[in-house]
């Protein structure tokens, strides 16, 4: 069942969301050559444990066949596309990192993601990263009122075409609110005016994730969890919290401008 949240509610993910943003800025800040995965985990335990929040990733097991989930982030590198377990091995300079951070506060749940190269990224690195970047935005922008689901699918998917990357649609989008994973599927390709009508308060993640290659096909590690490319040849994910308002999309995991905003007396 889908479900509607009210503006309190919103804010009360937004709240989340805003844990998420910081888990990511911190997890990004520290990732270099030679840190390991597990350090990054640390990095991320630190900030939801300092924000008094949960991961609903920790443990997660959403079938019976899979092993629980051991980290309170998904760090995924180079042909590793989603769910990459943070393990023992160290990032290595031109590594392509994705890092999914989860929080649960108050009840409320936020969910994203973020993709970036370490040390002396490749070129073709950063511009997959900015082509799945510029599908969410276009996605987000296609989430509002009166709308369809199949509307932001189709735009997520017209800039992946586009760019020749492979578009894996097992793995998508989804609701978010009280659980990390609710009603309803928002796959990464679709087509316009289908789908469930966007009205306001529906909070989606919004999570593009494409494959340099131009495959669309994937394959589960033995791990349980990593999803690699089926080409071996890299990915990007990156994904925001979103609500549709009235006033159109809100991205619900950001920093607030109190957060950004520099100390009293520091430049």
């Amino acid at each position: 069942m889908v479900e509607l949240r009210t503006p309190g509610e919103i804010d009360a993910m937004r709240a989340a969301g805003e844990v998420v943003a910081r888990v990511l800025a911190a997890t990004r800040s520290a990732a270099a050559p030679g840190v390991r995965l597990r350090d990054l985990d640390e990095v991320a335990r630190q900030v939801l444990a300092d924000a008094l929040a949960d991961s609903p990733f920790l443990n997660y097991q959403p079938h019976r066949s899979m092993p629980p989930y051991p980290g309170v982030i998904c760090t995924s590198v180079n042909d590793v596309a989603l769910h990459g377990i943070p393990t023992g091995r160290r990032l290595a300079d031109g590594d392509l990192l994705s890092i999914d951070a989860g929080a649960t506060l108050d009840g409320w749940v936020g969910d994203a993601a973020i993709s970036l190269t370490v040390g002396a990224g490749r070129p073709e690195d950063e511009a997959l990263v900015a082509t799945t970047q510029r599908a969410l935005t276009a996605g987000i922008a296609a989430a509002v009122p009166g709308g369809r689901l199949g509307d932001v699918s189709a735009a997520i998917a017209a800039v992946g075409r586009a760019a020749g990357v492979g578009i894996d649609t097992t793995h998508g989008g989804h609701g978010v609110g009280r659980r990390m994973h609710e009603e309803p599927s928002v796959p990464n390709e679709g087509r316009p005016g289908r789908g469930l009508r966007l009205r306001p308060g529906l909070v989606i993640a919004i999570e593009p994730w494409f494959m340099a290659g131009g495959d669309d096909t994937s394959w589960t590690d033995d791990d349980g969890w990593s999803i690699r490319t089926a080409d071996g040849n890299r990915a990007a994910h990156v994904e925001h919290t979103v609500a549709v308002t009235d006033d159109g999309p809100q991205v619900l995991t950001v920093l607030s401008r109190a957060a950004t905003s520099p100390s009293p007396g520091r430049s």
